[in-house]
């Protein structure tokens, strides 16, 4: 889902599904936790996660080359008819209508999917910073920044009263499930909306978001000691090769070999947009005043990663078959006194009343 598309918030009470099935960050929403590929980095004092857009951007980029692809028709259609023997004037202002619509059409689509993911910045991550309990999330690229102030940055207090949610949208293909944090004014309306994280797909993926959650806010409550390892350490230097996996997982992490096949031509595709996206983008800087609050003991027993841990989907999957890191780490939350059968407990999560499950209940 694009971000952007959450705008139409603004302005608006949080929805109600979303108030219903709000996030609490002091007791656990599930038996189970394990991250699902989120992560860049992690440490004593914070960590660094992905938002939705940066595992599926080669489906926008995609979109916005072929939009730019069709505004060809308005000058194509232009020449065709300007080209040969003169036209009666009544027909040459039409087709003229019709090639200005076409630029103007595709030309929209180009600006409001492109902003961002072309010149831009390659990933925006958010930091879950725990000893100054708040949420960090870079937002967009500051192109003309003066002195330590770095990119523009959203905070989210790591409080109570704050309003994360799990948040459903139907789309025309499928439902699909992220988390939400929400910035509401006196009157409870919306200020500001940003999503944690990235995108399930399907009712059989909300356990997903629930183990998730539950993964951040036992970092965040209890420190990174007894977390199993991530899924993987996303890379913040992405070359060819992983844009190029990127795009083959984002079509199915488990697909066969015959599935492999007969998309790869769409997977090169993909993977040509995202390498041109981030060639004209550049790394987010971190403002200077959290750079000073973030920064970690050199001897930080919990600093990853680290020399010889994998990064990145290649180095990863390379080191699993070796048995040099775990496949699919997973663990229990202390205290739970609901349903222990996680996907059980993910279904009674999508009913209009989610289960409130107390610790030690």
């Amino acid at each position: 889902m694009d971000e952007r598309l959450m705008k139409k918030c603004i302005g608006q009470p949080v929805p109600e599904w979303d108030m219903m099935h709000r996030l609490p960050i002091d007791r656990p929403v599930g038996p189970d936790m394990w991250d699902t590929g989120t992560i860049f980095r992690m440490n004593s004092t914070y960590m660094d996660v992905t938002e939705p857009s940066f595992l599926e951007k080669q489906w926008f980029i995609t979109g916005v080359v072929l939009a730019f692809v069709f505004m060809g028709i308005g000058p194509y259609i232009y020449n065709f008819t300007h080209s040969g023997p003169p036209a009666p004037a009544f027909w040459l202002f039409v087709f003229d209508c019709l090639a200005l619509a076409a630029v103007v059409l595709f030309g929209t689509i180009v600006w409001r999917m492109g902003r961002g993911f072309f010149f831009g910045l390659r990933r925006r991550p958010i930091r879950f910073h725990r000893s100054e309990l708040k949420l960090y999330a870079i937002r967009s690229r500051r192109f003309f920044m003066r002195r330590g102030q770095g990119d523009i940055v959203w905070e989210a207090p790591w409080a109570k009263d704050s309003i994360f949610c799990l948040h459903k949208e139907v789309t025309q293909f499928n439902t699909v499930y992220h988390i939400r944090h929400y910035a509401v004014d006196e009157n409870g309306k919306v200020t500001r909306v940003f999503s944690i994280g990235r995108e399930w797909t399907g009712s059989p993926e909300v356990e997903l978001v629930l183990v998730q959650w539950n993964y951040w806010c036992k970092y965040m409550n209890g420190g990174p000691n007894g977390l199993p390892k991530p899924m993987l350490f996303h890379t913040e230097h992405e070359t060819p090769r992983e844009s190029f996996l990127f795009a083959l997982y984002g079509l199915g992490m488990r697909a066969s070999p015959f599935w492999r096949i007969i998309t790869m031509p769409l997977v090169l595709v993909f993977a040509a947009g995202r390498i041109v996206a981030n060639a004209s983008c550049r790394d987010p800087q971190w403002p200077e005043s959290i750079g000073k609050v973030s920064e970690i003991s050199p001897d930080d027993p919990y600093a990853e990663p680290r020399a010889g841990t994998p990064v990145g989907w290649a180095e990863t999957v390379l080191a699993q078959q070796r048995g040099e890191y775990p496949n699919d780490p997973q663990g229990k939350v202390d205290h739970w006194g609901g349903e222990q059968d996680g996907v059980v407990n993910a279904r009674l999560w999508l009913t209009d009343q989610p289960p409130k499950n107390l610790s030690g209940a």
